[in-house]
């Protein structure tokens, strides 16, 4: 063979040499932030590592087109469900001291599920009362095998907290590490799970006199007072900026208002409760608001569209609400109660489905929480 002849295949050979080193260098960016993602502080599992990824690659119109495409077409089953999704109910006791939250409703002509509709009394307060009740309901006629988990929370004895994450809101010098601290675990009433991330909501948060991002008027908020007494509105008429603020949380608009369901939750016009078919998405939400007596009130189930989680939260008593989190892994709500004899406090989920771990809030978490002590 000439030496004419070799001559285009050497320069193919450089060619495709020069192409796959520029292909691997190419990858080693991505793979490099990926893995970055993966082991990042804090806790969250890695399919939920991988969408955040995904979206912090300018990927937010591929997940939420697939989000639409999966959680629109699994509809929630028309019959009763089955009767693992169910939690455990125990019957008021005696021990039952002072008001009760209003009974929850039943769907009319349907068999009532074991349980059903029924408050099961938490971790007692100092003067006799409990200070939480949780339970269950349907609210949707169409759709029997909706169940959404309720959770009551006494405002009088109760002190609520809001908690950074190592993610949410972003930033560095927040209090604490992220988990509950160790002096409160033995004293908790509830945990549970806040909102959107900050980039996929215009709201801002507040914490320990400083904003990540402004506060937005007009958004629905969940504001702590220096005393850890909890409000929910809309903020600048509702609810606004004074020196006993401690915390504020917002996401999106209110769901509720007036004790009814904010009209075009169906059509969610400008986005205002998330991109674009959100609304109609079945999959994992949560939500909370304050009660005609200022109690605060938490709501979760799987498979709830938008309308239907504020249909929930009316029937549990809601008369100002907000969407928290959504998806799977994202709702998260634990009662706690004190072991008999000890001073070592155990976690119950609401809802057996609800798939992180009843203490996940005890160690480093990415996501911003809630938490009560009594």
């Amino acid at each position: 063979m000439s030496i004419v002849s070799r001559g285009p295949r050497l320069r193919r050979r450089r060619f495709l040499r020069l192409v796959v080193l520029a292909a691997v260098l190419l990858a080693i960016a991505p793979t490099v932030s990926y893995l970055r993602a993966l082991t990042a502080p804090g806790s969250a599992t890695w399919q939920m590592r991988t969408v955040d990824w995904i979206r912090a690659q300018h990927g937010d119109g591929l997940v939420n087109a697939v989000e639409n495409w999966y959680y629109t077409r699994h509809k929630p089953a028309a019959g009763p469900p089955p009767a693992a999704a169910l939690p455990r109910i125990s019957a008021l006791s005696g021990r039952a001291v002072g008001p009760v939250p209003a009974p929850l409703p039943r769907l009319a002509d349907v068999p009532q599920l074991p349980g059903e509709s029924t408050w099961s009394a938490g971790r007692i307060g100092a003067g006799g009362s409990p200070l939480i009740y949780t339970g269950f309901l349907r609210p949707d006629p169409a759709h029997l095998s909706i169940v959404a988990g309720v959770a009551w929370i006494r405002a009088k004895g109760t002190s609520t907290h809001l908690v950074a994450g190592t993610a949410q809101p972003g930033g560095t010098g927040w209090p604490g590490d992220a988990a509950v601290p160790t002096a409160d675990v033995g004293k908790l009433v509830a945990t549970f799970n806040s909102g959107f991330k900050m980039r996929d909501t215009a709201g801002g948060f507040y914490l320990a006199g400083r904003s990540s991002r402004p506060l937005a008027d007009g958004l629905a908020s969940f504001v702590i007072d220096k005393h850890g007494a909890v409000t929910i509105g809309a903020w600048g008429r509702d609810v606004s900026m004074t020196a006993g603020v401690a915390a504020v949380r917002q996401n999106l608009a209110l769901v509720v208002d007036r004790g009814e369901p904010v009209p075009g939750l169906s059509s969610n016009a400008n986005g205002r409760w998330g991109t674009a078919r959100n609304q109609y998405q079945y999959t994992w939400r949560s939500g909370a608001g304050i009660d005609a007596h200022g109690n605060l009130v938490y709501v979760a189930g799987d498979k709830l569209n938008l309308a239907t989680l504020a249909t929930a939260m009316v029937a549990a008593g809601i008369v100002r609400g907000m969407q928290l989190d959504i998806h799977p892994g994202m709702a998260s709500f634990s009662s706690w109660r004190p072991l008999a004899g000890t001073s070592v406090s155990t976690p119950d989920k609401l809802l057996p489905a609800m798939t992180r771990p009843a203490d996940r809030y005890l160690v480093p978490d990415q996501r911003d929480f809630f938490y009560v002590t009594g």
